[in-house]
């Protein structure tokens, strides 16, 4: 009996490893909102990474996180890295920006877990407002396709992209 479950155990197992190894090598997470506000009010709070942090979500997790700006915090070049207990150990460098509508970052997490990839935010007039898109892309090493089975990407990451726009948003409309 005990040899039935375990071989149940290591099939359901190899399954599970077998359908995580199926799963794409990539992923893209992207979210979008309309900002009542000029193009060029919103851009200064993306492209300067001082301006970013006010209204990072991330940043917003971990009041102790503890943030090192590089000599440039705007345009490309400019860095910030961060260690958190809560949103772990990173950096991120604009890599790319096309005022006021575009700014391209390069995010490199060292923990919980390494990771590389591209950030893009594309902002649009429309009609006197502004829609902003912030977008994530990067490979799905398979450890992550194993967790992605869990765990949604989009979901968990998506609802951080939400809450930054929301507080995006929210700055950028103050008069």
């Amino acid at each position: 009996m005990i040899k039935t479950i375990a071989l149940v155990i290591v099939a359901a197992l190899a399954l599970l490893l077998i359908y995580a190894a199926t799963r794409p090598d990539s992923f893209r997470v992207e979210r979008s909102t309309r900002i009542q506000a000029p193009p060029e009010k919103i851009y200064a709070l993306i492209h300067d990474l001082k301006g970013f942090n006010r209204w990072n979500p991330y940043e917003k997790k971990d009041p102790a996180i503890k943030g090192q700006y590089s000599a440039v915090t705007a345009g490309p070049g400019a860095r910030y890295g961060w260690e958190s207990d809560k949103v772990g150990v990173g950096s991120m460098e604009i890599t790319e920006v096309a005022a006021p509508s575009r700014v391209a970052m390069k995010l490199d997490f060292v923990k919980p877990f390494e990771a590389h990839n591209q950030v893009e935010f594309r902002l649009r007039p429309e009609g006197g407002a502004t829609q902003v898109s912030w977008a994530m892309q990067g490979p799905s090493p398979f450890v992550s396709k194993l967790i992605g089975v869990f765990i949604s990407m989009d979901r968990m990451i998506g609802q951080d992209f939400e809450d930054g726009l929301a507080n995006l948003k929210s700055l950028a409309e103050q008069h």
